[in-house]
């Protein structure tokens, strides 16, 4: 073997130990979180990587609880709404600025990224006097209204992007038919940008689903609480206990449906974020 053959082989292996180790890295987390919900609480602390036994036990203790199952619905309802409510502004908001000139549309681009920047504990009290102001303190409204703020820069930039590439002569053809601008999105525009939207559309979907600081703010009762409060207040039998079966069986369960979903589109998912890197 040649050293040209050594340099492709050490190249080849050091490529594949590389995607090993980011691989070990993002799941492994995970794969402990699962070997940990389902143990007993007797072998919580033994330093085990391989599940010797099944024990669904915590999973029992955490369904059989009506705040949590009901804190997953709340969660459901408010991802759920955020996602179309983002989808419909962005792809309306996409359209003007995608395909409409007017003076100052990059301007409006950059503000709208612009939002996306400050962190959310920058925005909570102003946040926090509007949401009161408009009586959605302990509402889904709530929630729904400050996710939706948060998630829309990025939904019009992604949508905006993906717009742009859509050939001119779509709209021409479908102006020439009669067709007015609405008529133009929804029969023309709307089932091209299927990659784009499941891509936006789910990351939306995961950020509604996993916030924490909003929904903890929010919300003061068991009944509007959503799925990441519900796991955090989740308490053991004495003061200073903390049950680590319980919480991981939370996390694994409220964690499953992302992995699920973003397995099912995840080539819609890499489509949508490429959309507009590449020009032929």
């Amino acid at each position: 073997m040649n050293r040209y053959q050594l340099t492709r082989l050490a190249k080849h292996v050091g490529k594949w130990a590389l995607i090993a180790i980011i691989i070990v890295y993002a799941v492994f987390p995970f794969y402990y979180a699962v070997i940990t919900s389902l143990k007993p609480s007797s072998e919580l602390f033994e330093v085990n990587y391989w599940l010797t036994s099944l024990d669904f036990s915590n999973y029992a203790q955490i369904f059989a609880q009506k705040s949590f199952l009901q804190a997953i619905g709340n969660s459901i309802l408010i991802a759920l709404s955020v996602v179309l409510i983002a989808l419909l502004l962005g792809i309306t908001a996409s359209y003007a600025l995608g395909r409409v000139r007017f003076r100052g549309r990059s301007t409006v681009m950059l503000i709208i990224l612009g939002v996306s920047m400050f962190p959310q504990v920058a925005v909570l009290s102003g946040l926090f006097e509007v949401i009161r102001s408009l009586n959605l303190y302990n509402n889904p409204g709530g929630l729904i209204l400050s996710y939706t703020i948060f998630t829309l820069p990025f939904t019009v930039w992604v949508l905006t992007t993906f717009m742009r590439q859509l050939p001119m002569e779509l709209e021409e053809a479908a102006i020439m038919d009669g067709a007015t601008p609405w008529e133009t999105i929804t029969k023309v525009f709307l089932p091209l940008m299927w990659p784009a939207m499941a891509t936006t559309g789910l990351l939306a979907f995961i950020a509604a689903w996993n916030e924490f600081l909003f929904a903890l703010t929010f919300t003061l009762t068991d009944s509007e609480r959503t799925v990441p409060v519900a796991i955090a207040l989740i308490s053991g039998g004495s003061q200073h206990e903390l049950p680590w079966g319980p919480i991981m069986a939370a996390s694994v369960t409220v964690t499953i449906p992302l992995v699920i979903l973003v397995m099912i589109f995840q080539r819609r998912i890499v489509s949508g974020l490429t959309a507009g890197a590449v020009k032929g």
